[in-house]
C-alpha cells in the first residue's frame, strides 16, 4: 500500500516543551518512524495563550509536521499521540498530492506560496457585465427618438 502525505498539528504542553524541546520532538518523530512513516518537514508554529484551559494549561506550543505514512497506520499513530503526556491535542489531515511539494517547501523555508497574478486580464464575467451596460445604454437612446 503506498504511503500518503499527512500534516499534523500538535499542541504541546508548553512547560514540557520548554524544558526539553529536542526530547519532545524526538518522541513524536520516533512514533512516526516506528510506524513506518517518513518525516518530510517538522517545525515550530508558535507558542500562544489558549482560548480555553486544557488540563489546567493556559498556554500551548503549536508544532506542524508533514510526513508520509500508510493510511492503515493512522489509528495507531492517533493512539500513540493520546498516550503521550507532552501532547495535549493533535489534528491529522491528508494533504492533497498536488500541494505536497509547495507546503513542504514552505514549511522548510525554501519557497514561497504561489500568489495570485495581479496583472492578468479581467475575468470574462467582468467584461460581459461591462458589455451589458453599454448595450442597455444604446437601447435606451433608441426608444426616446421614436
Amino acid at each position: 500500500m503506498p504511503a500518503t502525505c499527512y500534516d499534523c498539528f500538535f499542541l504541546f504542553d508548553s512547560n514540557k516543551y520548554n524544558r526539553d524541546p529536542g526530547g519532545v520532538i524526538a518522541e513524536v518523530h520516533k512514533v512516526i518512524e516506528d510506524l513506518g512513516g517518513e518525516i518530510l518537514a517538522s517545525r515550530l508554529w508558535e507558542e500562544r495563550k489558549l482560548a480555553y484551559p486544557i488540563d489546567g494549561h493556559m498556554k500551548g506550543t503549536y508544532w506542524i509536521s508533514y510526513f508520509n505514512m500508510e493510511g492503515i497506520r493512522l489509528p495507531e499513530f492517533n493512539r500513540a499521540c493520546q498516550l503521550n503526556e507532552s501532547i495535549m491535542r493533535c489534528l491529522v489531515t491528508k494533504v492533497d498530492p498536488r500541494l505536497v511539494e509547495p507546503l513542504v517547501a514552505h514549511a522548510l523555508g525554501k519557497g514561497e506560496m504561489p500568489r495570485p497574478d495581479l496583472d492578468r486580464e479581467p475575468r470574462d464575467r467582468d467584461r460581459d457585465r461591462d458589455r451589458d451596460r453599454v448595450a442597455v445604454g444604446v437601447g435606451a437612446d433608441d426608444d426616446e427618438e421614436e
